[in-house]
């Protein structure tokens, strides 16, 4: 299979070079997205590298890491590539665990294969405290807004595509920056595609982030939210209706009208008799247990086989 490194590029200068060199020789196309960075990445890649598997992609604009990586894949696409693995040019992402990413992709075993720095305890304890706090809750919400309950590193770009399947997808509609990964994941579990993990360990240096957190945490969260209620919405009652879609609407009424009715009845001047409890906490006791019944049909439900063996590229 015809492999390709797809690298977006702003204020990477440091790094860029030596990234490339470490490329190993399966990739056979590089593709280099200057996303329009005040360093000139594109102009000083090609002043010092010679290596006849980079194509240089300059952005006039400023589109964010997800509108480079998609100029990457489009290009990937239309020069009959068969595999895009996404590598940032900061070199935090060790370019020598490529044919790990795409091992699997290409036995068949997984659409996507993405990079999981939790894995091995030693690595664990190695990180900030606050780094693992931040990414347990961004895992949940990746959890709830995707339905890869597996995965643990949402935030790890290190990520490799079977691009049958990325063709399939509408690109455009992907968000432009730092929430890319995840609105990513969201697009491929709506065509049903399979993910596995890669441990690989983080790499950290002199480079640093361009992301603002303060800014970020609530597109974060409106993106989750969106995401969200669009594949419950499409999974269980637009493309299907089954017993889960049935628990999920019981569950939902039966615990409003519990807590509602409990709500309403707490502040009376006279005592709730024993009728009155049960009217307020049988329904929110049911409720809660179809709800949780639900999430468990919602687990048990992830892709275990590939898509892309059965797509044809569009």
């Amino acid at each position: 299979m015809r492999i390709a490194v797809i690298i977006p590029c702003f204020r990477v200068r440091d790094h860029i070079i030596d990234v490339l060199r470490r490329i190993p020789d399966i990739v056979e196309g590089i593709y280099v997205v200057d996303d329009c960075c005040p360093e000139d990445s594109g102009n000083y890649i090609q002043s010092r590298i010679a290596d006849h598997r980079v194509t240089i992609l300059r952005h006039e604009f400023n589109q964010g890491v997800g509108g480079a990586v998609v100029s990457g894949l489009e290009a990937a696409i239309a020069d009959g590539m068969d595999i895009g693995v996404k590598v940032d040019g900061d070199g935090q992402m060790d370019p020598s665990l490529i044919p790990l990413f795409v091992g699997p992709i290409c036995r068949g075993e997984a659409d996507i294969t993405k990079g999981n720095r939790f894995y091995r305890i030693e690595d664990v304890r190695a990180m900030p405290r606050l780094r693992l706090f931040g990414n347990a809750v961004l895992s949940f919400f990746t959890k709830l807004s995707t339905g890869y309950w597996h995965i643990f590193d949402p935030t790890n770009g290190y990520v490799a595509l079977d691009l049958r399947f990325v063709s399939q997808m509408p690109l455009s509609k992907l968000h432009k920056r730092y929430f890319f990964e995840t609105d990513f994941l969201f697009r491929a579990s709506l065509l049903q595609a399979k993910v596995l993990d890669i441990p690989m360990k983080a790499v950290y240096g002199s480079e640093r982030s361009n992301l603002n957190i303060a800014r970020a945490i609530p597109t974060f969260l409106a993106g989750h939210a969106r995401n969200f209620f669009k594949r419950i919405f499409y999974n269980y009652f637009l493309r299907d209706f089954n017993i889960a879609s049935l628990e999920l609407i019981s569950g939902l009424v039966c615990t409003v009208f519990g807590f509602s009715f409990g709500i309403a009845k707490w502040g009376a001047e006279e005592p709730a008799t024993a009728g009155t409890v049960m009217v307020a906490a049988l329904p929110l006791f049911v409720g809660i247990y179809l709800v949780l019944n639900f999430l468990n049909y919602d687990i048990q439900s992830m892709p275990q086989e590939p898509i892309s063996p059965r797509l044809l590229r569009g």
